[in-house]
């Protein structure tokens, strides 16, 4: 294969050289993932492909847009556009949100096991008025290809991008090209064509290219010319081109890159395991022109795409990052990551902030969002890591294990539990915080780290669990820390009477269930229930005659948890003579956590109250 000598800081974004071979995709990634992505149907406006430039004909047309798990609003997403290729349609490549196909399956898979950065992917169609336009060789290569580069910049990226969440500030044609460095195109096929011709027009809107199997320019001077009258320098794009040894069109597609490759002019320059450049020529033994390859290809290239990048722009702050503690202290311009990874907190740091990131946003201790919560206070979410970074560094421990290495071995979702301890006065009673998160995260650093720093604050030993996600494991795990807590009681320095257990939302429902049935019933120990329970903002209305003492609070504005229910709960319980307390905040809406700065705020203090009472 044709190629010229290595160009100095060619491609200053990436990392590494991309692979030599290709990655074969596990055997488990064609069967659901347990965290899967949506699959939504866009529809826009377009004129004809054919006649574009004439308006002649309206038409609207259909995308499947691929939506990760954890898709928010609040977090911006790299979007990649795959065209599928002859004899099909937008739905062949991703499938349809009623029966998604195996290609579904394994970005699925490839994002939760951190192959592939969450991202938005967009399958549209070159076909105009009949799906038998995709079949139609002459029409498709000639014409519907040829001219589908007007219908993607000023129809379909607006469409996609003023719909969900990207780069893109605006849809605007300058925002669009401001934010081409998270923008891809790819297709195996016809789509690889529309790839081509998208790269020649469309340089000023998109950064990355994956052509599988099809070529435009059998010669690449085409290609070649169109970048030179782009005006863009060889750093401002990047081309991983695939085909099989066995495909139909390996000569055509061999003979563009490698003319490409070979031009005299420096738009082209090969990137191999040893050489950064700016096109990827891989080649698979073997591979015919067919479904297994195109979802290969395209898992590999996808694998590659913008995965580097984080990488490389924290390489390029660490000046920055290293300014961001003040004196061992962390900021509100600290990163995220480097709490995570401060060694004072071993491995547990990992779970600190919600495991699944796909339920939190922003990177530093200051931007911090979770799904779900509003009023999170950057002041609290600083003062909370700083607590716990000193207490470590001082040799406490703040962090305790629930379940055994023999008992983790067997369940490895029990790797991401335990006890977070919020230290009070020795001989105290004791509190157990857990946070809510919809049974799918913890989100203690708003709904249970806080709670329990204030409780400590007050002379109470607080505890905030980390937790598996579901309702039955949640439960279990509160249980069997409720018994850890009572076992190892001497150690922990806590009086185990009249203990208390809080949640939140879902970690709500959490202390009320334990409250009702005790922690026998979910696996734990034989010991007393909880003397009192905290409730805020769910709605879960199940109780008994037997049940704590219980707090409530809730916001009147609350989307998730009507706030009704939970005060018929409370009603109905205190008809039966069981101690209770309820507040109802006007105007309050879902996840306020402590409520500082709003109408709930110190409800805290009453619910201290209400417990002391019942001691």
């Amino acid at each position: 294969m044709g190629g010229r000598s290595k160009e100095t800081s060619l491609i200053a974004d990436r990392l590494e050289a991309v692979p030599e071979e290709l990655e074969t995709i596990p055997e488990e990634y064609y069967s659901s993932a347990k965290k899967q992505g949506t699959l939504v149907e866009l529809f826009y406006d377009t004129y004809e492909s054919k006649t574009y430039a004439q308006k002649s004909q309206m038409l609207q047309k259909r995308a499947i847009v691929y939506l990760p798990y954890g898709y928010r609003e609040d977090q911006k997403y790299n979007v990649f556009y795959l065209m599928h290729g002859g004899w099909s349609n937008e739905t062949t490549t991703l499938g349809t949100p009623a029966e998604p196909t195996s290609l579904k399956h394994v970005i699925d898979h490839a994002i939760e096991d951190g192959k592939i950065d969450p991202l938005i992917i967009v399958c549209p169609t070159y076909n105009n008025t009949s799906p038998e336009d995709s079949g139609n060789y002459t029409l498709a290569f000639r014409t519907l290809t040829v001219n589908y580069h007007n219908e993607l910049v000023n129809d379909l990226i607006p469409a996609v991008e003023g719909t969900y969440s990207t780069f893109a500030e605006s849809i605007s044609s300058e925002d669009i090209k401001a934010s081409r460095d998270h923008r891809g195109f790819g297709g195996f096929s016809m789509g690889s064509v529309t790839t081509w011709y998208t790269f020649v027009n469309c340089l000023d809107q998109f950064r990355y290219f994956l052509p599988m199997s099809g070529a435009m320019d059998y010669q690449g001077d085409d290609v070649d010319a169109a970048v030179t009258a782009s005006g863009h320098s060889p750093e401002d794009y990047f081309i991983y081109a695939i085909t099989g040894t066995n495909d139909f069109e390996y000569g055509n597609f061999t003979n563009q890159i490698e003319g490409m490759l070979g031009m005299d002019s420096r738009n082209f320059v090969e990137a191999d395991s040893e050489t950064d450049g700016n096109l990827a020529f891989r080649v698979k033994e073997g591979y015919s022109h067919n479904g297994l390859a195109a979802m290969e290809y395209t898992y590999n290239g996808l694998r590659w795409f913008w995965n580097s990048q984080d990488e490389v722009l924290v390489s390029r702050n660490q000046a920055e990052e290293d300014d961001q503690i003040v004196d061992g202290r962390y900021m509100e311009d600290t990163k995220i990551a480097d709490v995570i990874m401060d060694s004072v907190f071993g491995d547990y740091g990992r779970l600190i902030f919600p495991v699944d990131e796909g339920y939190y946003s922003g990177e530093t201790l200051g931007d911090i969002r979770l799904t779900w919560y509003s009023n999170i206070k950057s002041e609290k979410t600083v003062e909370i890591t700083n607590y716990m970074k000193e207490h470590a560094a001082e040799g406490d421990v703040i962090f305790y294990d629930i379940y055994t290495n023999e008992e983790k071995k067997a369940d490895p979702a029990k790797e991401d539990t335990g006890l977070f301890f919020f230290k009070g006065n020795p001989g105290e009673k004791f509190a157990v915080c857990n946070a809510g998160g919809g049974f799918s995260y913890v989100g203690a650093m708003h709904d249970s780290f806080p709670h329990a720093l204030e409780l400590s604050k007050k002379g109470y030993n607080a505890f905030a669990l980390i937790y598996r996600p579901g309702a039955m494991t949640a439960c279990e795990d509160l249980a069997r820390a409720i018994s850890f807590i009572h076992e190892n009681a001497d150690q922990l320095e806590v009086d185990t009477d009249c203990y208390s257990v809080w949640g939140g939302s879902a970690g709500a429902r959490m202390a009320a269930y334990l409250g009702t049935y005790g922690p026998e019933a979910f696996g734990g120990d034989s010991v007393a229930k909880p003397g009192t329970v905290v409730m805020q903002y769910t709605g879960h209305s199940e109780y008994s005659k037997a049940d704590p003492p219980t707090y409530a609070c809730v916001g009147t504005r609350d989307g998730i948890a009507n706030w009704q229910t939970m005060q018929r709960r409370l009603q109905a319980m205190d008809a039966l003579g069981i101690p209770t307390e309820f507040h109802a905040y006007e105007g309050l809406g879902h996840g306020f956590g402590l409520g500082t700065g709003t109408v709930a705020e110190g409800w805290i203090n009453d619910a201290v109250a209400f417990w002391e009472d019942q001691m």
